[in-house]
């Protein structure tokens, strides 16, 4: 079997690396996130700095709104994690131990279905979003580049790599200001890609115990060597494994919940910042009658967001789906066959079932494909009211 070192690699190489792995020495995680926070402020100072010169503009300062917001997002992702070293610890300590009690072959292969999930996931998720911030950050170089192939009879205006005040002339200094927020937001990309991969990790895990307890319930009335017949031994030996079933479940129940209570409040904010930030970026859109450029940077700012509570929700789904499951897979196994005292603990574990476990932002919003299109009717709602004012 292969080591469960191969599928949680990445989530650990760039959580160590932003300070978000619970494991982590205290004084080097101390000194990555005291990094990673400075380098946060020689972006933020910028956009703020940016927020005060715009005065009365109110196109200005939705620019402006749109630059920092993603800033204060990073911000939140970060300190969620040491703000619950002690609840992420837990929740990791968990995910260790549920793999060393792995004793079967198909409870290896549940639990390498879905840590091979996360881990393609993490592999996905850094690859587009440093190509992402690479990408948009590079956009600022095309009007240099077509003054040099489409030369004008004047040189084309600057764009910024980031709407910001820099303090320093932006044409002279750009290059400096270029390579600085690659770099700087690359760093704070990793923040965000840790939070979110650990994030991604721990609920797939605890979708794979409820795929475990689904299964064990499934296949505990067979012979598994004998073609699936159903056996007729009813005598502690199942009650004893019933009531190992019915505590995976309750653990499984136990993950859910610490999930939930861990990320719901910054969820909640981080769900109002982005429906806020997708109206006025939807806004920015509208109003860039010319600069094409800038237009596009704006469509792929956009769709950066919509992707990124695209995986939330997708993940609240699955989670909600695996915990409703539970109870169909014991309906459709031969409980029936079990002597009353077992039935009277599966009657326990699909009362439970029938309640689906999901995340949610500040217990209002609840992450699934359904809220998903909510959200983006209400930004749209948001868009129509700002543009009206215009």
């Amino acid at each position: 079997m292969e080591s469960w070192r191969h599928y949680y690699d990445i989530v650990y190489k760039i959580s160590s690396l932003t300070g978000a792995w619970p494991y982590m020495k205290p004084g080097a995680r101390i000194f990555r996130v005291a990094l990673l926070t400075t380098t946060m402020l020689t972006i933020v100072v910028p956009q703020i700095a940016y927020q005060f010169t715009c005065k009365t503009g109110v196109r200005c300062m939705f620019e402006a709104m749109t630059s920092y917001l993603l800033t204060f997002v990073a911000l939140l992702k970060v300190y969620t994690f040491q703000l619950n070293t002690r609840t992420i610890k837990g929740l990791t300590q968990h995910l260790f131990v549920d793999w060393k009690g792995v004793e079967t072959p198909e409870e290896y292969e549940i639990m390498k279905l879905y840590a091979g999930n996360s881990r393609r996931f993490c592999l996905v998720y850094v690859v587009y979003c440093s190509v992402a911030v690479f990408t948009f950050m590079s956009m600022s170089l095309i009007p240099f580049v077509l003054d040099v192939v489409w030369p004008l009879n004047e040189s084309r205006p600057v764009l910024p790599p980031y709407p910001g005040y820099y303090f320093v002339d932006t044409r002279e200094y750009f290059f400096k200001i270029f390579w600085h927020s690659i770099i700087a937001w690359e760093i704070i990309m990793a923040g965000i890609v840790a939070h979110d991969c650990m994030f991604v990790t721990y609920v797939e895990h605890v979708c794979s115990m409820f795929a475990m307890v689904g299964f064990h319930f499934k296949s505990l009335f067979y012979n598994c060597d004998e073609a699936m017949e159903i056996t007729n031994d009813f005598n502690n030996t199942y009650r004893k494994r019933v009531a190992f079933f019915v505590h995976a479940h309750r653990e499984a129940l136990k993950f859910a919940e610490l999930l939930e209570d861990t990320f719901t409040i910054p969820f909640a904010i981080q769900m109002s910042i982005a429906t806020v930030g997708i109206s006025i970026t939807l806004l920015q859109i509208t109003q860039q009658d010319a600069d094409i450029v800038e237009s596009i940077r704006y469509v792929l700012y956009v769709i950066g967001q919509l992707i990124h509570l695209f995986f939330l929700s997708f993940e609240g789904q699955k989670l909600i789906d695996h915990s409703l499951q539970t109870c169909d897979k014991i309906y459709s196994s031969s409980w029936y066959e079990a002597s009353i005292r077992s039935q009277k603990l599966i009657v326990l574990v699909m009362m439970k079932s029938v309640r689906p476990s999901f995340l949610s932002a500040g217990k209002v919003y609840i992450f699934s494909l359904e809220s998903f299109t909510t959200v983006l009717q209400t930004s749209m709602s948001y868009f129509t009211v700002l543009a009206s004012f215009q």
